[in-house]
């Protein structure tokens, strides 16, 4: 019999978990019920889960992101092709967050939900801020207060700092990059650990929420899967084949058929990393060289995650909704910001996206339960999401290419 991966037991997970607390919402009202099964194992289960995920927040960003920026940030060594890939990477991540803004206040996923049973606390939202001081508190006066109260614009910021500095002074500071990323394999190796909760966690999550809130949670799940999916294909219509056409001036539809490969890997492993290898192949039968696709696509698997951000964008109004919450401009402004900065520290293997959202939810103050219903339905997002973020590496060398004269179109029309 053929094991189950990770991603079959988290789909059977959530999909027994809303079953199981349909089952028990009938039951609502006995003691035992609501006490012992809802409010004691399932809360239990869930609720370890949603700590162990907090617990590697910040860790997992500053870590992450001291080494990214460490390898890619000797402005030397970046030159012109550095600051292009950089700047379409930022550029298009920014457009994406937006573009899921958009969507996700046009179609509104969050409204019909009441979480009043599901959440005792009374949902905060930080006080607005002006623009300048956004920016000003992006800079921490006192770094390790930073991190040790998780402000995560903060923390970004002072390890993209380190990073640059580590790159600076190479040869100098060798070991000290050796010690991080050290410590960055052990904190990917952690996330592995808490992602093999992950089907007992969300099946106590979704089972929790559908115990409490009834039948009538899940026309909102599904509303926000599909407001999110659709975020996703507008960006890949409009943003990806709109900048193929206009700047690259190549046939969509051969770059897409060229792709598939890393397409299927990418939806089946839900891995940006995991589907580089194939993304490499794919970008050398497009005609980009060797050396603009290895510096471009490896750098696009750790700061690239569009996809990411259009569900962060989509989870934010959702959760905003689901607590009755309207967030002002400066706080959406705030999340496009962090969304950008947060892709940079977001590694690309499963799972990983649910740890950043939690840093983006907290940089308007939104209340991070809402996060738990969410979860139940993020694998499923998952996959469309890491395919978005690989055809966005693609496109993203494919133009880099280009503009460096690297890009050979008579491979590119083969066949």
């Amino acid at each position: 019999m053929k094991k189950m991966n990770l991603t079959t037991k988290i789909l059977t997970g959530m999909c027994s978990g809303v079953v199981f607390g349909i089952i028990l919402n009938l039951f609502s009202g006995n003691s035992i019920v609501d006490e012992y099964i809802v409010e004691g194992i399932l809360r239990l289960a869930g609720g370890l889960f949603i700590n162990s995920i907090n617990m590697l927040v910040v860790p997992l960003v500053f870590i992450s992101l001291i080494c990214g920026a460490a390898d890619v940030g000797d402005v030397k060594k970046i030159g012109r092709m550095g600051g292009k890939t950089l700047g379409i990477y930022m550029g298009t991540t920014g457009m994406a967050v937006t573009l899921a803004l958009i969507i996700g206040k046009v179609f509104n996923p969050g409204l019909g939900l009441d979480l009043s049973k599901v959440v005792s606390l009374t949902p905060t939202v930080g006080q607005a801020q002006g623009i300048v001081d956004i920016i000003l508190n992006m800079v921490p006066r006192n770094p390790i207060m930073a991190l040790a109260s998780g402000k995560m614009l903060q923390i970004i910021v002072f390890a993209l700092f380190i990073g640059i500095s580590i790159a600076a002074t190479k040869g100098e500071s060798d070991e000290v990059l050796k010690i991080a990323k050290g410590m960055n394999a052990i904190i990917m190796k952690m996330v592995s650990f808490v992602m093999y909760l992950a089907p007992v966690g969300v099946f106590s999550l979704i089972s929790k929420t559908f115990a409490t809130a009834g039948i009538e949670a899940l026309l909102p799940l599904m509303k926000f899967v599909g407001v999110t999916v659709l975020a996703l294909m507008a960006h890949v219509a409009i943003t990806y084949m709109g900048m193929l056409k206009v700047f690259g001036k190549v046939s969509v539809r051969t770059f897409i058929r060229k792709y598939i490969p890393a397409v299927n890997v990418a939806f089946s492993t839900s891995s940006s990393g995991g589907t580089l290898p194939v993304s490499l192949d794919s970008a050398k039968k497009c005609g980009v060289s060797e050396s603009v696709a290895s510096f471009t696509l490896p750098l696009g698997a750790t700061i690239n995650m569009d996809g990411t951000a259009i569900m962060q964008g989509v989870a934010v109004i959702f959760i905003a909704q689901v607590y009755g919450i309207d967030l002002t401009f400066n706080q959406l402004l705030t999340v496009v910001f962090t969304a950008i900065l947060a892709s940079v520290g977001t590694a690309g293997v499963p799972g990983v996206g649910m740890i950043t959202l939690s840093m983006v939810v907290q940089s308007v103050g939104l209340p991070m339960e809402g996060i738990a219903l969410i979860m139940g339905v993020d694998r499923i997002i998952d996959m469309f999401r890491t395919v978005v973020n690989i055809l966005g590496d693609g496109v993203c060398t494919l133009l880099v290419a280009k503009s460096e004269g690297e890009l050979c179109r008579v491979t590119y029309s083969k066949v």
